[in-house]
C-alpha cells in the first residue's frame, strides 16, 4: 500500500525544506555567495528556476541594497502588490518607510493631464522618498522607464533599483534601459518574466541579509 502523505506543517520546516529542494534542483549557476540568497528567495517565491537564473546583478547591488535597508533609507515600490509582499516588520525594525503612491488621487490627475500612465505619475511623486533608497518595480514597465529617465536627468539617485516588471509591452526594453545605468546598482533580469512576488522577494532577501555575518 502506498505510504500516506504526511504534510510538513511548521513554517520553519517548510522554509528549510523548500530551500533544500531549490539547492538540489538548481544545477549549474554562476551566482556569487552574496547573490545566491537573493536568487534562491526569488525561486522560492515564484517556483520558477528560469526566472531565478535570468537575474542580473550590478557588482555592488547586494551590498548597496543591504546597506540602504540597514541604514533605514526606505523602500519605494511601484504597486501595492509589491508593498503587500515585503516583510514590513523586518524593514520597519531598521527604520525604513515603505512608499507607494500609485493609489493617490494626485497620481491619477497627473496621469490624465499629461497623458501618461498612473505608474509613471506615481514614480514622479515618489522621487523625493526614492533619493538614497531602494526603489522596486515589480509590475509596471512604464514606472521603470520613468525611473530611468529621472536618473538620467540627474533628478534622482537611489541606492539600488530592483527592476522586475512582468508582461509583454515595453517590458524587455525597460529592463535593458535599466541595465544600461551602470553608475547605479541594479538588480534586474532579461525577458518578460518578473512580477510583484519576485520583486518583493528580492527586498525580503536583502533585508534578511542585513545582520547576517555569513554574507558580509
Amino acid at each position: 500500500m502506498k505510504e500516506r502523505f504526511r504534510p510538513i506543517l511548521k513554517p520553519d520546516d517548510i522554509y528549510q525544506r523548500s530551500f533544500s529542494m531549490i539547492e538540489e534542483e538548481i544545477g549549474e549557476h554562476t551566482f556569487t555567495e552574496k547573490q545566491w540568497p537573493v536568487v534562491r528567495r526569488v525561486i522560492h517565491a515564484t517556483a520558477d528556476f528560469e526566472l531565478g537564473k535570468s537575474l542580473l546583478f550590478h557588482p555592488k547591488a547586494v551590498d548597496a541594497g543591504r546597506r540602504a535597508i540597514g541604514e533605514g533609507k526606505g523602500v519605494v515600490v511601484d504597486v501595492r502588490m509589491v508593498q503587500a509582499g515585503v516583510e514590513n516588520e523586518r524593514l520597519l525594525r531598521w527604520g525604513n518607510r515603505i512608499t507607494c503612491r500609485i493609489g493617490e488621487e494626485k497620481a491619477g490627475k497627473i496621469a490624465r493631464r499629461e497623458g501618461i500612465t498612473r505608474s509613471m505619475a506615481a514614480m514622479r511623486l515618489a522621487a523625493g522618498a526614492a533619493q538614497g533608497a531602494v526603489v522596486v518595480v515589480g509590475n509596471a514597465p512604464t514606472a521603470l522607464i520613468e525611473l530611468v529617465r529621472l536618473v538620467r536627468e540627474d533628478r534622482l539617485r537611489p541606492a539600488l533599483i530592483v527592476g522586475l516588471p512582468v508582461g509583454f509591452v515595453s517590458v524587455t526594453e525597460s529592463k535593458e534601459m535599466l541595465w544600461s545605468l551602470r553608475e547605479i546598482p541594479t538588480i534586474t533580469n532579461r525577458g518578460r518574466k518578473g512580477g510583484s512576488s519576485a520583486a518583493s522577494a528580492v527586498v525580503n532577501a536583502l533585508a534578511s541579509m542585513v545582520d547576517s555575518p555569513a554574507v558580509r
